[in-house]
Order: C-alpha cells, then sequence, then structure tokens
C-alpha cells in the first residue's frame, strides 16, 4: 500500500510565488500614460516566453505577431500590416494548442479592435497619442490634479497648515474629501511595487484635522465683473471660490436652506459630519462669495433674468432628483426615494422608523448609505435588494463592508418584480425574480432568471436607490440644449449659441463623484475667466519639503480605523477615527516622493499654478 507524504514547498516554488507577486505589483503599478501598443508587444513577449513552443501557432505566431508590432512602433509598418496583424492574431487563436497561445493572440486581436486609433496614428504620424502628461501617477489620477506628494511631505513633517493651503490650490473641499473622497489617487499608486499604497486619503484627513482653521488667499484686485453660479454643492462651490479668488464678484443660487448640495443633503452625518462640511464652506464664503438662498431655477429666477442681470452664468445644479423603478404601486405610501429620504434626515426631518422592515433597492454609494441611516432610526431589520452580486457592486467595498457589521441584509441576485400594498395604498413588501450570473458583457456579468417563483420580502419602508437625474424642463425650455437627461456643452463647458452660459458637473456629465465634480469647477472656471477677457492664474507659495533619500525598506500600510459596529449604530456620530500624529508620519513616510525621483524630476512633477 503506497503511503502519502506531507510535502512542503521547496525553495524554488516560494521564490518564483514571490516573484510573480512582484510582477503583479508593477503591472499594478503601471502608470497612466503607457503607450498601449507598446504595452502589448511587452505583455506578447512575456506571454511567447512562457510556452512550450511545441506548436507552430505559439512559437512561430507569436514571434510574427511581435515583429509586426515592432515594424508598428518603428515607423515601418503600413495599414495592410494591421489587417495581415488581425488575420495572424486569429488564426493563431483558432489553431494554438495551450491557453497561453490562446490569449496572447486575443489580447493583440482585442488592441487591434479596442485601441485601432493608436496604431493607425503611429503608422501614418510616426507618433504615440499617449503621452505622460503627467509622470506622477497620484496626480495624474487626480481629476482634480490636487499635488498629493507636496501635501504627504508637508504632513510628514507637521506642517498642516501648509498641506491644507496646498491642496485648496486645486480642492477647495480639503476636510470633506477627508471623509469622503473614492480616492482614484491610490490605484496606482507605485508603492505599490514595494507593499502596499499609501494612504492618500487618510493623510488629507490628518492635515484637515491636525491644522485647525486655515484662512483662505486673498482675492485678486476686483474685475467689475459679476457671475451667478447655479446651485451649492461641490461643484458650484469649487467654481464660485476660484472665480471670487480672480477677483469676479460670484453670486451662489441655492434652492434649499443651507449650501453643500448633496454633500450635506445626501450623505450622512457618520460619513460627514456636518460641522466639519462647514468647515470648508465658511472657507470659501470668506473669500466674498455671496449667496442667495432658497432660489429655484424655473420657479423664483429663470435664465433670461441671470443672463440680464450678470455678465456670465454658470449652471452646477447637481444630480438631484430621483430615478424610477417603474412598478406599479411605486406612488404607494411608504415607497421613497433615497434622494428624498437622505434629505430629509439633512434637513433634521426625523422619521423613526423602530420596530419597521426596510428594504433599499440598489447596490452602489447611496443605497448604503440608505440602509446604515435606516439601522441609526431604529429599524427592526433593514435589508439590501440588489439583482447582481455583491461583487458587482458599485459601493466603495468600505462600505459595503461597514454596512454587513453593522448587521444589514443582503439580498442579492434578486431583481424587483411588483410592489405589495395594502387596501390602504400603503406598502407590504415586494416581489423579487431570483436572478443568476450569465454571460459577461464589458468585463460585467449580467443576470438572467433563474425561472424559479418570486420571492416575497416583507417590508414597511420601501427606498430605492437606482440612479438619479438631473431637473431639465427649465433649461430645455430655455434654449439650452439637453440630451439624455444632460446639458450639452463644448469641450470648454459652454453652452453653444449662448457664450455668456457655462455648464459642469453633473448636469453636464451624470451623476459623479465629488471629486470629479470639483475637477469640472477648475476647468469651467478658467474658461470663464478667459471669456470675460482675462487669464488669472491659481497659485500657492507654499514651499514643499527636499525629498529625502534613505532607504524605503518594506512597511504595512495605516489604515483609519472604525468605532465598533455595536456601538455607532445607535448614533450619527463620525464612524472613521483620524490618524495619530506619529502614524501619519510614518504613513507620509512611505511616500516614494514620484515628484522628485524617476520622472517626475525631469518631465516637471509639480505644477505649481493652474
Amino acid at each position: 500500500m503506497s503511503r502519502l507524504e506531507l510535502r512542503t514547498p521547496n525553495r524554488t516554488h516560494i521564490v518564483m510565488e514571490e516573484l510573480y507577486k512582484d510582477l503583479e505589483r508593477r503591472i499594478e503599478s503601471s502608470p497612466p500614460g503607457l503607450c498601449p501598443v507598446d504595452m502589448s508587444r511587452a505583455f506578447l513577449e512575456l506571454c511567447h516566453a512562457q510556452t512550450c513552443g511545441k506548436c507552430v501557432p505559439c512559437r512561430i505566431g507569436l514571434g510574427q505577431l511581435n515583429h509586426f508590432i515592432k515594424d508598428v512602433l518603428d515607423g515601418n509598418a503600413t495599414m495592410e500590416t494591421l489587417d495581415t496583424m488581425e488575420a495572424t492574431a486569429l488564426s493563431i487563436m483558432e489553431s494554438a494548442d495551450c491557453a497561453i497561445g490562446y490569449e496572447a493572440a486575443h489580447m493583440v486581436y482585442k488592441g487591434l479592435v479596442g485601441y485601432r486609433d493608436d496604431y493607425i496614428e503611429h503608422i501614418r504620424h510616426g507618433r504615440c497619442t499617449c503621452t505622460y502628461s503627467q509622470p506622477v501617477p497620484c496626480v495624474a489620477l487626480c481629476p482634480a490634479h490636487v499635488d498629493i506628494p507636496g501635501y504627504i511631505a508637508l504632513v510628514g513633517e507637521g506642517r498642516y497648515a501648509d498641506a491644507v493651503r496646498l491642496i485648496r490650490k486645486d480642492n477647495p473641499f480639503p476636510t470633506t474629501c477627508g471623509f469622503i473622497c473614492e480616492h482614484p489617487c491610490e490605484l496606482r499608486c507605485r508603492r505599490n511595487m514595494v507593499d502596499d499604497s499609501v494612504n492618500i486619503r487618510g493623510l488629507k484627513r490628518v492635515a484637515a484635522d491636525f491644522a485647525g482653521e486655515v484662512k483662505p488667499p486673498k482675492c485678486a484686485p476686483s474685475t467689475g465683473k459679476k457671475i451667478a453660479v447655479l446651485g451649492g454643492g461641490p461643484g458650484g462651490l469649487s467654481a464660485a471660490y476660484y472665480l471670487q479668488l480672480m477677483g469676479h464678484q460670484t453670486t451662489v443660487y441655492e434652492m434649499l436652506p443651507k449650501l453643500g448640495g448633496m454633500l450635506r443633503y445626501g450623505i450622512p452625518n457618520y460619513r460627514l459630519p456636518k460641522e466639519r462640511l462647514e468647515d470648508d464652506v465658511n472657507a470659501i464664503l470668506k473669500t466674498g462669495v455671496q449667496v442667495e438662498y432658497g432660489k429655484k431655477i424655473g420657479q423664483d429666477i429663470t435664465i433670461q433674468d441671470l443672463r440680464e442681470q450678470y455678465d456670465a452664468v454658470l449652471i452646477t445644479i447637481g444630480a438631484s432628483t430621483d430615478k424610477k423603478l417603474g412598478l406599479e404601486g411605486e406612488d404607494s405610501e411608504g415607497v421613497m426615494s433615497a434622494v428624498q429620504f437622505l434629505r430629509n434626515i439633512g434637513k433634521n426631518i426625523i422619521t423613526d422608523l423602530t420596530g419597521k422592515e426596510v428594504a433599499v433597492i440598489g447596490g452602489g454609494n447611496v443605497s448604503m448609505d440608505a440602509v446604515r441611516t435606516a439601522k441609526r432610526l431604529g429599524a427592526k431589520k433593514v435589508s439590501i435588494v440588489y439583482r447582481r452580486r455583491m461583487a458587482d457592486m458599485t459601493a466603495l467595498p468600505g462600505e459595503i463592508n461597514g454596512a454587513v457589521a453593522e448587521g444589514i441584509e443582503l439580498q442579492t441576485l434578486k431583481a424587483p418584480a411588483t410592489i405589495d400594498v395594502d387596501e390602504n395604498n400603503h406598502v407590504k413588501g415586494i416581489y423579487v425574480t431570483p436572478q443568476m450570473v450569465s454571460t459577461i458583457k464589458n468585463g460585467r456579468a449580467s443576470v438572467r432568471p433563474t425561472g424559479e417563483d418570486d420571492i416575497y420580502i416583507p417590508c414597511d419602508v420601501l427606498v430605492v436607490a437606482i440612479g438619479q437625474n438631473i431637473e431639465t424642463a427649465h433649461f430645455e425650455a430655455a434654449g439650452i440644449p439637453v440630451s439624455r437627461g444632460k446639458i450639452l456643452t463644448t469641450s470648454t463647458g459652454a453652452v453653444e449659441d449662448m457664450p455668456d452660459v457655462y455648464a459642469g458637473g453633473d448636469c453636464s456629465s451624470g451623476p459623479a463623484t465629488v471629486i470629479k465634480a470639483i475637477a469640472a469647477a477648475k476647468v469651467v472656471a478658467a474658461n470663464i475667466d478667459e471669456y470675460l477677457g482675462f487669464r488669472h492664474e491659481i497659485s500657492c507659495d507654499v514651499e514643499i519639503p527636499e525629498a529625502k533619500l534613505e532607504d524605503k525598506i518594506p512597511c504595512g500600510r495605516i489604515d483609519l480605523t472604525e468605532r465598533e459596529a455595536c456601538e455607532r449604530v445607535c448614533d450619527f456620530d463620525a464612524v472613521e477615527n483620524c490618524m495619530t500624529e506619529n502614524e501619519a508620519r510614518q504613513e507620509a513616510g512611505r511616500c516614494l516622493r514620484c515628484d522628485h525621483f524617476g520622472y517626475g524630476i525631469f518631465k516637471g512633477g509639480r505644477e505649481t499654478l493652474w
């Protein structure tokens, strides 16, 4: 009888696994702006080296594809080369004996279809359309292009007020973003090559928490120009801030009692304490921005009125209305939109949900805000109903995990079918159709019904969180072009045939993140300034600490801790805890200072003005 032996991995296997992990980290850290044609060549050569070489499609075909790509990069290819490459790739995909050969050829084929323009640009003009306009990955991936290495270095030296001043050059909401920014800057952080990305959002929170009150910079001399901004959300306030700094008198028209838009009336206090939002809003108002509260466009004032009174009008109304399910009974009592539900909380209109069962439809950040808010309002049971898998949810992983920790039930792969209403027209529950994952489309698994009977989920309150819309009726009536619920503008943000009217943020791009709204505000503010005949520059005179030359040894990332779930569900106080100063210094020390080393030193790692 043979005996089984307990075998431990030998040294070779361990080293090879480490090498694969290193390669994976380097791929993850590849900066934006790399030439896709050259990347295809690099991956093709890697795959070619991994094949066994026994079959002709891999041994000869992949080598031939590599030769063609090099011809493209060297300027020796023609348009016929692309057709030959496509035919060769398809032939290899159909005849290769191993998965490596197939996937390598498939990658080239997808590139020929997906970014054919880049191949054509190389062939016809001998140049690449993808260049390093910003060589520092975190800055390149920040929509507002905040000087991230700069403020991290300032936090590392304890210069918190200077860090806030530097952030405000590109983002007037440092405190707010320290709490709720989705931090796309961390995705390609080069620290990933060593261990893990730097906690950039956490360090922004440190700067805001330890700086105290930081006064805004002085405004430029008055230009005598007046600008109206419709909407007091992050986009509108950001644009107003920069326009006021440029010397233009700016007035914000806000339909609600307080400023902040969805920051105040859409994000719960436990994620963004409103007194901390006030820190950013007050700093903006101290520049001299004026505000008209309780004024709704199309009702209290019209675009025509504003065009007569002001030199330019900026529309930044945001996505403040909800999308409908389209089911019968959606207008019954107890059914509400997540936008209205959260806005009531922001207005301090508290609904007592003690002992009630609540169901929230949707899988985004807004639905997570709704379910966690319902839990804090005393609901006995709170469920998320989502037609896809948890892995397909668009909410941040931290928000999903936070909801689960607080006792929220996830009802996934269940599509809303029918709303059950009692004789008093009050919601009793919802029937959902079981779903199963199906074909993958655009990198995301689709779903289809399993064929099983519908499932009944009882609920006293049904909250719909499947998306947001923009109120566009008045703008259409005023002659402003609107398509698919969005205001149409040129690349500068201007409305065609109305040179003094601009639009930016959610109303022109569709619902997006706070940092994207701020980025759009920067662009449109600069373009309005130029339309008025000026070319002001926004700068910051904060001196950035010199990069240190010591070795960067592997060191774990410091994440922000959270209050215990059993404690935090009882109130609306902030969930996250800030780092200590010692933790912040260590985390700031993990930054590799790409603005100084590598490409940053000779390709311009820092933009001092815009």
